[in-house]
Protein backbone atom coordinates (compact mmCIF):
# COMPACT_ATOMS: atom_id res chain seq x y z
CA UNK A 1 0.00 0.00 0.00
CA UNK A 2 1.41 3.37 -0.94
CA UNK A 3 1.88 5.37 2.27
CA UNK A 4 0.08 8.96 1.91
CA UNK A 5 1.15 11.46 4.58
CA UNK A 6 0.06 14.83 5.42
CA UNK A 7 1.51 17.99 7.42
CA UNK A 8 -1.18 20.36 7.09
CA UNK A 9 -5.18 20.55 7.71
CA UNK A 10 -7.26 23.07 5.42
CA UNK A 11 -10.33 23.25 4.37
CA UNK A 12 -11.12 22.98 0.91
CA UNK A 13 -13.22 25.89 0.26
CA UNK A 14 -9.59 27.88 1.15
CA UNK A 15 -8.00 26.17 -2.00
CA UNK A 16 -10.70 27.79 -4.05
CA UNK A 17 -9.78 31.41 -3.10
CA UNK A 18 -6.58 30.58 -3.45
CA UNK A 19 -7.26 29.80 -7.10
CA UNK A 20 -9.20 32.02 -7.50
CA UNK A 21 -6.95 34.54 -6.91
CA UNK A 22 -4.47 33.14 -9.32
CA UNK A 23 -6.62 33.27 -12.05
CA UNK A 24 -7.43 36.66 -11.39
CA UNK A 25 -3.63 37.76 -11.71
CA UNK A 26 -3.73 35.54 -14.78
CA UNK A 27 -7.02 35.86 -16.59
CA UNK A 28 -8.64 39.16 -17.17
CA UNK A 29 -11.68 37.97 -18.09
CA UNK A 30 -12.41 36.03 -14.90
CA UNK A 31 -15.01 37.31 -12.83
CA UNK A 32 -16.43 36.64 -9.29
CA UNK A 33 -20.17 36.46 -8.15
CA UNK A 34 -20.82 36.12 -4.54
CA UNK A 35 -24.31 35.73 -2.67
CA UNK A 36 -23.68 37.23 0.56
CA UNK A 37 -21.22 34.82 1.64
CA UNK A 38 -17.77 36.23 0.50
CA UNK A 39 -16.33 34.86 3.92
CA UNK A 40 -17.68 31.69 3.90
CA UNK A 41 -16.61 31.16 0.11
CA UNK A 42 -13.17 32.45 0.84
CA UNK A 43 -13.93 35.29 -2.49
CA UNK A 44 -12.43 38.11 -0.29
CA UNK A 45 -8.77 38.41 -1.62
CA UNK A 46 -10.37 37.98 -4.65
CA UNK A 47 -12.62 40.85 -4.05
CA UNK A 48 -10.02 43.55 -2.58
CA UNK A 49 -7.61 42.60 -5.56
CA UNK A 50 -10.33 43.20 -8.06
CA UNK A 51 -12.94 45.26 -7.22
CA UNK A 52 -13.82 46.15 -10.43
CA UNK A 53 -14.37 42.20 -11.41
CA UNK A 54 -16.30 41.20 -8.35
CA UNK A 55 -20.05 41.33 -8.11
CA UNK A 56 -21.92 41.19 -4.34
CA UNK A 57 -25.34 39.86 -5.66
CA UNK A 58 -26.70 39.85 -1.88
CA UNK A 59 -28.92 37.25 -0.87
CA UNK A 60 -30.61 36.41 -4.64
CA UNK A 61 -28.92 33.14 -5.69
CA UNK A 62 -31.24 32.50 -8.62
CA UNK A 63 -30.69 36.31 -10.30
CA UNK A 64 -26.76 35.89 -9.41
CA UNK A 65 -26.90 32.70 -12.12
CA UNK A 66 -28.99 35.09 -14.65
CA UNK A 67 -26.75 37.68 -14.22
CA UNK A 68 -23.34 35.19 -14.70
CA UNK A 69 -25.40 33.56 -17.77
CA UNK A 70 -25.65 37.32 -19.26
CA UNK A 71 -21.60 37.90 -18.30
CA UNK A 72 -20.52 35.17 -20.24
CA UNK A 73 -22.18 36.80 -23.87
CA UNK A 74 -19.69 39.43 -23.71
CA UNK A 75 -16.87 36.87 -23.03
CA UNK A 76 -16.23 36.85 -19.51
CA UNK A 77 -15.89 33.47 -17.09
CA UNK A 78 -17.83 34.21 -14.37
CA UNK A 79 -17.33 32.08 -11.19
CA UNK A 80 -20.54 32.38 -8.79
CA UNK A 81 -20.48 31.24 -5.26
CA UNK A 82 -22.45 30.27 -2.19
CA UNK A 83 -23.39 27.43 -0.35
CA UNK A 84 -23.90 23.95 -2.05
CA UNK A 85 -27.72 24.14 -0.88
CA UNK A 86 -28.03 27.27 -2.41
CA UNK A 87 -25.86 26.47 -5.35
CA UNK A 88 -28.32 23.70 -6.74
CA UNK A 89 -31.76 23.24 -5.15
CA UNK A 90 -32.74 26.71 -4.67
CA UNK A 91 -31.96 28.20 -8.39
CA UNK A 92 -32.25 24.74 -9.79
CA UNK A 93 -34.59 26.38 -12.93
CA UNK A 94 -32.08 28.99 -13.52
CA UNK A 95 -29.07 26.84 -13.54
CA UNK A 96 -31.27 24.65 -16.24
CA UNK A 97 -32.68 27.07 -18.42
CA UNK A 98 -29.97 30.10 -18.39
CA UNK A 99 -27.03 28.08 -18.38
CA UNK A 100 -27.36 24.55 -18.84
CA UNK A 101 -29.61 24.48 -21.74
CA UNK A 102 -27.93 27.42 -23.10
CA UNK A 103 -24.53 26.29 -23.12
CA UNK A 104 -23.46 29.17 -21.13
CA UNK A 105 -19.47 28.94 -19.55
CA UNK A 106 -20.55 29.66 -16.29
CA UNK A 107 -18.63 28.10 -13.38
CA UNK A 108 -20.95 27.66 -10.49
CA UNK A 109 -18.55 27.06 -7.26
CA UNK A 110 -20.32 25.21 -3.99
CA UNK A 111 -19.21 25.43 -0.55
CA UNK A 112 -20.38 23.69 2.54
CA UNK A 113 -21.51 20.47 0.79
CA UNK A 114 -22.81 17.49 2.65
CA UNK A 115 -22.88 16.18 5.77
CA UNK A 116 -19.21 17.90 6.94
CA UNK A 117 -21.62 21.21 6.99
CA UNK A 118 -21.50 19.93 10.59
CA UNK A 119 -23.77 22.16 13.19
CA UNK A 120 -25.95 23.72 10.50
CA UNK A 121 -28.07 20.68 10.23
CA UNK A 122 -29.97 18.99 7.40
CA UNK A 123 -31.45 22.23 5.64
CA UNK A 124 -28.21 22.89 4.46
CA UNK A 125 -26.47 19.65 4.35
CA UNK A 126 -27.16 19.30 0.77
CA UNK A 127 -26.96 15.24 -0.13
CA UNK A 128 -28.60 15.30 -3.92
CA UNK A 129 -26.28 18.21 -5.56
CA UNK A 130 -23.93 15.88 -7.41
CA UNK A 131 -27.13 13.49 -9.12
CA UNK A 132 -28.98 17.12 -9.58
CA UNK A 133 -26.23 18.33 -11.56
CA UNK A 134 -24.63 15.76 -13.38
CA UNK A 135 -28.38 14.72 -14.53
CA UNK A 136 -28.15 18.53 -16.62
CA UNK A 137 -27.01 17.78 -20.49
CA UNK A 138 -23.43 19.52 -20.92
CA UNK A 139 -22.88 19.90 -17.16
CA UNK A 140 -19.39 19.14 -15.94
CA UNK A 141 -19.65 17.93 -12.31
CA UNK A 142 -16.21 18.32 -9.94
CA UNK A 143 -15.70 16.84 -6.63
CA UNK A 144 -12.44 17.92 -5.09
CA UNK A 145 -10.73 16.10 -1.80
CA UNK A 146 -8.28 18.35 -0.56
CA UNK A 147 -7.10 22.11 -0.55
CA UNK A 148 -4.53 21.45 -3.22
CA UNK A 149 -6.85 19.64 -5.88
CA UNK A 150 -9.34 22.37 -5.13
CA UNK A 151 -7.34 24.85 -6.14
CA UNK A 152 -5.78 23.04 -9.10
CA UNK A 153 -9.49 22.23 -9.84
CA UNK A 154 -10.32 26.03 -9.49
CA UNK A 155 -7.79 27.07 -12.19
CA UNK A 156 -8.37 24.42 -14.93
CA UNK A 157 -12.20 24.89 -15.10
CA UNK A 158 -11.50 28.38 -16.63
CA UNK A 159 -10.16 26.84 -19.49
CA UNK A 160 -12.48 24.02 -19.63
CA UNK A 161 -15.31 25.37 -21.96
CA UNK A 162 -18.65 24.73 -20.76
CA UNK A 163 -20.62 24.74 -17.24
CA UNK A 164 -18.97 23.74 -14.82
CA UNK A 165 -20.33 22.70 -10.80
CA UNK A 166 -17.29 22.82 -8.02
CA UNK A 167 -17.97 21.17 -5.36
CA UNK A 168 -15.82 21.34 -2.13
CA UNK A 169 -16.65 22.08 1.71
CA UNK A 170 -16.25 23.39 5.16
CA UNK A 171 -14.33 21.81 7.37
CA UNK A 172 -10.23 21.61 7.56
CA UNK A 173 -9.38 17.97 6.14
CA UNK A 174 -6.18 16.85 5.57
CA UNK A 175 -3.48 18.37 2.47
CA UNK A 176 -2.17 15.50 0.84
CA UNK A 177 -2.06 15.66 -3.11
CA UNK A 178 0.67 17.10 -4.68
CA UNK A 179 0.59 20.99 -4.76
CA UNK A 180 1.84 21.11 -8.31
CA UNK A 181 -0.56 18.70 -10.04
CA UNK A 182 -1.83 18.64 -12.91
CA UNK A 183 -6.05 19.08 -13.08
CA UNK A 184 -7.39 17.28 -15.82
CA UNK A 185 -11.30 17.11 -16.26
CA UNK A 186 -12.93 13.92 -16.52
CA UNK A 187 -9.56 12.28 -15.59
CA UNK A 188 -9.60 9.93 -12.74
CA UNK A 189 -6.01 9.55 -10.58
CA UNK A 190 -4.20 5.88 -9.10
CA UNK A 191 -3.78 6.53 -6.05
CA UNK A 192 -2.69 2.59 -5.30
CA UNK A 193 -2.52 -0.30 -7.45
CA UNK A 194 -4.15 -3.56 -6.26
CA UNK A 195 -5.50 -6.71 -7.44
CA UNK A 196 -8.45 -7.67 -4.87
CA UNK A 197 -10.94 -5.22 -4.97
CA UNK A 198 -11.34 -1.23 -5.87
CA UNK A 199 -12.07 1.36 -4.44
CA UNK A 200 -13.21 4.50 -6.21
CA UNK A 201 -13.63 7.29 -3.90
CA UNK A 202 -14.59 11.21 -4.06
CA UNK A 203 -14.18 14.50 -2.14
CA UNK A 204 -13.41 13.68 1.53
CA UNK A 205 -13.88 10.41 1.13
CA UNK A 206 -10.90 9.96 -0.77
CA UNK A 207 -8.35 10.25 2.50
CA UNK A 208 -11.57 7.57 4.08
CA UNK A 209 -10.12 5.52 1.32
CA UNK A 210 -6.93 5.90 1.81
CA UNK A 211 -7.01 5.00 5.57
CA UNK A 212 -9.08 2.04 4.78
CA UNK A 213 -6.61 0.78 1.76
CA UNK A 214 -4.18 0.90 4.87
CA UNK A 215 -6.26 -1.18 7.32
CA UNK A 216 -7.33 -3.73 4.50
CA UNK A 217 -3.57 -4.60 3.69
CA UNK A 218 -3.31 -5.35 7.36
CA UNK A 219 -5.83 -8.14 6.69
CA UNK A 220 -4.02 -9.31 3.53
CA UNK A 221 -5.94 -7.53 1.05
CA UNK A 222 -4.81 -5.86 -1.40
CA UNK A 223 -7.13 -2.27 -2.80
CA UNK A 224 -6.87 -0.28 -5.81
CA UNK A 225 -7.82 3.02 -5.16
CA UNK A 226 -8.81 5.81 -7.32
CA UNK A 227 -9.98 9.13 -6.50
CA UNK A 228 -12.83 9.91 -9.21
CA UNK A 229 -12.66 13.82 -8.90
CA UNK A 230 -15.10 14.25 -11.91
CA UNK A 231 -18.01 12.61 -11.57
CA UNK A 232 -18.99 14.23 -14.57
CA UNK A 233 -16.88 13.87 -17.28
CA UNK A 234 -17.03 10.03 -15.59
CA UNK A 235 -13.71 8.15 -16.61
CA UNK A 236 -15.23 4.75 -17.53
CA UNK A 237 -11.82 3.45 -18.66
CA UNK A 238 -10.24 3.81 -15.41
CA UNK A 239 -12.95 2.40 -13.58
CA UNK A 240 -13.75 -0.55 -16.29
CA UNK A 241 -9.88 -1.32 -16.52
CA UNK A 242 -9.48 -1.80 -12.72
CA UNK A 243 -12.67 -3.81 -11.90
CA UNK A 244 -11.70 -6.15 -14.77
CA UNK A 245 -8.27 -6.36 -12.50
CA UNK A 246 -10.17 -7.06 -9.27
CA UNK A 247 -13.57 -8.41 -10.10
CA UNK A 248 -15.30 -6.31 -7.25
CA UNK A 249 -15.80 -2.66 -6.44
CA UNK A 250 -16.63 -0.13 -3.55
CA UNK A 251 -17.93 3.41 -3.94
CA UNK A 252 -17.36 5.80 -1.66
CA UNK A 253 -18.72 9.58 -1.32
CA UNK A 254 -20.53 12.30 0.57
CA UNK A 255 -23.98 11.90 -0.98
CA UNK A 256 -27.08 10.25 -1.35
CA UNK A 257 -26.79 6.77 -2.44
CA UNK A 258 -29.31 8.02 -5.52
CA UNK A 259 -27.66 9.52 -8.27
CA UNK A 260 -23.75 9.81 -7.56
CA UNK A 261 -20.74 8.30 -7.94
CA UNK A 262 -21.80 5.07 -6.86
CA UNK A 263 -25.14 5.25 -9.34
CA UNK A 264 -22.66 6.28 -12.17
CA UNK A 265 -20.24 2.99 -11.35
CA UNK A 266 -23.69 0.84 -10.84
CA UNK A 267 -24.84 2.37 -14.54
CA UNK A 268 -21.49 0.92 -15.98
CA UNK A 269 -20.99 -2.07 -14.51
CA UNK A 270 -24.35 -2.98 -15.53
CA UNK A 271 -24.17 -1.67 -19.48
CA UNK A 272 -20.42 -3.01 -19.83
CA UNK A 273 -19.03 -5.37 -17.00
CA UNK A 274 -21.18 -6.75 -14.01
CA UNK A 275 -19.45 -7.22 -11.00
CA UNK A 276 -20.04 -7.06 -6.99
CA UNK A 277 -20.72 -3.69 -6.11
CA UNK A 278 -21.12 -2.16 -2.33
CA UNK A 279 -22.09 1.34 -2.02
CA UNK A 280 -20.73 3.75 0.85
CA UNK A 281 -22.90 6.93 0.94
CA UNK A 282 -26.13 8.28 2.60
CA UNK A 283 -28.84 6.15 2.74
CA UNK A 284 -32.14 7.54 1.75
CA UNK A 285 -31.85 10.08 4.90
CA UNK A 286 -31.25 13.84 5.40
CA UNK A 287 -28.35 14.59 7.97
CA UNK A 288 -28.62 16.61 11.30
CA UNK A 289 -26.93 18.84 13.69
CA UNK A 290 -23.36 17.06 14.60
CA UNK A 291 -19.70 17.85 14.53
CA UNK A 292 -18.39 16.85 10.98
CA UNK A 293 -16.75 13.43 12.75
CA UNK A 294 -19.88 12.47 14.70
CA UNK A 295 -21.82 12.49 11.03
CA UNK A 296 -19.39 10.93 9.10
CA UNK A 297 -19.23 8.24 11.82
CA UNK A 298 -23.48 8.06 12.00
CA UNK A 299 -24.14 7.84 8.85
CA UNK A 300 -21.98 5.34 7.87
CA UNK A 301 -19.40 7.67 6.04
CA UNK A 302 -15.78 6.13 7.76
CA UNK A 303 -12.57 4.03 6.90
CA UNK A 304 -13.90 1.58 8.52
CA UNK A 305 -17.23 1.18 7.00
CA UNK A 306 -15.60 0.94 3.37
CA UNK A 307 -13.61 -1.84 5.02
CA UNK A 308 -16.35 -3.39 5.40
CA UNK A 309 -18.12 -2.98 2.43
CA UNK A 310 -14.61 -3.86 0.69
CA UNK A 311 -14.86 -7.19 2.24
CA UNK A 312 -18.41 -7.77 1.45
CA UNK A 313 -17.98 -7.14 -2.22
CA UNK A 314 -14.79 -9.68 -1.92
CA UNK A 315 -16.92 -12.17 -0.53
CA UNK A 316 -19.72 -11.84 -2.99
CA UNK A 317 -16.98 -12.00 -6.08
CA UNK A 318 -16.08 -15.66 -4.65
CA UNK A 319 -19.40 -16.83 -4.97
Amino acid sequence: MKKYTFTEKFDTRSGFGAGLLELGRTNPNVVGLCADLIGSLKMGDFQKEFPERFFQMGISEANMMGVAAGLTIGGKIPFTGTFANFSTGRVYDQIRQSIAYSGKNVKICASHAGLTLGEDGATHQILEDLGLMKMLPGMAVINTCDYNQTKAATIAIAKYDGPVYLRFGRPVVPNYTPKDQIFEVGKAVMLNEGKDVTIVATGHLVWEAIKAGEILEQKGIDAEIINIHSIKPFDEKAVLASVNKTGCVVSAEEHQMNGGLGDSVAQLLARINPAPLEMVAVNDSFGESGTPEQLMIKYGLSAENIVESALKAIARKSK
